[in-house]
């Protein structure tokens, strides 16, 4: 197979993005992300008043003196992340601002936004609960409790705006926190920012003590984006089932992605892995179903049905819940997709169960990605085991978050055809 560069953290990216605006001052982000959702994050940041700028070596230059809106709208694409963390952080604005975005965006529910919002002083209207939606503060931090269950990005903007207003002697309460990884990232990096950091009290409430120290503004900080193991985890899949050895650089065993789970799910399946300090070799070896829990992790489920695929026995995964609201039905899809490769996927509840059968074996050569980006990689991974020649509708949806995808499954030796 090969050796890749793993690509930059779009959750780290974003995030970054979002600080550097609230945090004020100058932020030069290094090894930025280049997908449409990195995209889309620096497009708002400079519509809610960050002057961006990119240097000669591709380095990322925000100036921001907080959110002063220059535009009457905001576009986050397709991009669950922005929509979810960018609507609190545009609600500090004094003015009315509009959200607006693109693709599955447009059908997720974003009817938290009318519950939580107004109990912070934000007028918000939306089209019953869905894009495209209007809000307009300021918005004034207050101890409210929210909903965790759906998803933690919701909540990654309330604590990066709650910090932006000043927050103190103020509790954010939650409910059924998943994906808590997510949030440690989150804290982590409005550390890294100089921004008020709230005491994490056992992931049920997040409180802003009376005096938050605060990092003085105009300040010139840096900040490196980590590689992404969301898209390394597809890569190590490939070199777990289809041979050779692969080699991803770029991505840190201390890191706070939720992602890093994919290592353990390599190892129950019996996987021959070696994991370095900043990077993971893995090659083929006999696998068997395993058991593996992605509620806090869900995006790694494509990736694990490509390698439950290859293993020996059944594997079950659960979380299967937190795949309704994703770019598809993530649970259906990959249902659909992988039975054109004569394997069984089995939804039940919470649970999701693969029958592996070791090879795959292809029933119909056309797949399609259902324009998700992460559906399109899972196919792509299990193809490189199949039989017949395999061809992927709308591969291209790759861009949304590893526009590098088939560049780098090509250098691990897949024969990857033209888009």
């Amino acid at each position: 197979m090969g050796t890749v560069h793993a690509n930059a953290s779009k959750s780290a990216m974003q995030r970054a993005c979002a600080a550097a605006l609230v945090a004020k001052g100058t932020t030069f982000i290094h090894n930025p992300g280049r997908s449409n959702d990195d995209k889309a994050a620096l497009d708002i940041i400079s519509n809610l008043g960050a002057e961006v700028t990119i240097t000669e070596n591709h380095t990322i230059c925000v100036s921001s003196k907080g959110v002063n809106p220059v535009s009457p709208a905001i576009h986050c694409g397709e991009s669950g992340l922005s929509i979810r963390m960018f609507t609190p952080i545009a609600a500090l604005a004094g003015v009315p601002v509009k959200i607006t975005g693109e693709g599955s965006l447009a059908s997720r529910p974003m009817d938290f936004f009318d519950e939580v919002l107004p109990l912070l002083g934000v007028e918000i209207s939306s089209n019953q609960g869905h894009l495209p939606m209007v809000v307009k503060g300021p918005l004034y931090p207050a101890e409210i409790k929210v909903d965790g269950s759906l998803s933690s990005q919701f909540l990654t903007g309330l604590l990066m705006a709650y910090a932006a207003a000043d927050a103190q002697n103020v509790s954010l309460q939650v409910t059924d926190l998943k994906s808590k990884p997510y949030i440690d990232l989150t804290l982590q990096l409005m550390q890294e920012f100089g921004l008020p950091v709230p005491e994490n009290r056992n992931y049920e409430s997040f409180y802003f003590p009376s005096k938050s120290a605060k990092e003085p503004e105009n300040n010139v900080r840096h900040y490196t984006v980590e590689g992404d193991w969301s898209g390394a985890a597809f890569l190590l899949v490939a070199g777990a089932i289809a041979g050779g050895e692969v080699h991803v650089n770029g991505i840190f065993h201390n890191s706070r992605q939720a992602d890093k789970k994919i290592v353990d799910a390599l190892l129950s399946a019996g996987a021959h892995i070696h994991v370095g300090d900043d990077f993971v070799s893995i090659r083929r070896s006999n696998l068997v179903g395993f058991n593996f829990d992605a509620t806090d992790c869900p995006d790694l489920f494509p990736p694990l049905v490509a390698l439950a695929a290859m293993c020996k026995g059944p594997t079950t995964i659960h979380g299967l819940k937190r795949l309704k609201h994703k770019e598809s039905d993530r649970g259906e899809t990959l249902k659909e997709e992988f039975d054109k490769l004569n394997i069984e996927v089995m939804l039940d509840g919470d649970i999701m169960t693969v029958m592996g059968t070791g090879r795959i074996k292809v029933m119909n050569h056309k797949l399609n990605s259902h324009h998700d980006h992460r559906i399109a990689m899972a196919v792509g991974v299990a193809a490189l085991c199949a039989d017949f020649e395999v061809e992927i509708r709308n591969a291209d949806a790759v861009n949304k978050s590893y526009p590098e995808f088939w560049q780098h499954l090509s250098i691990l030796g897949a024969n990857v055809g033209d888009l």
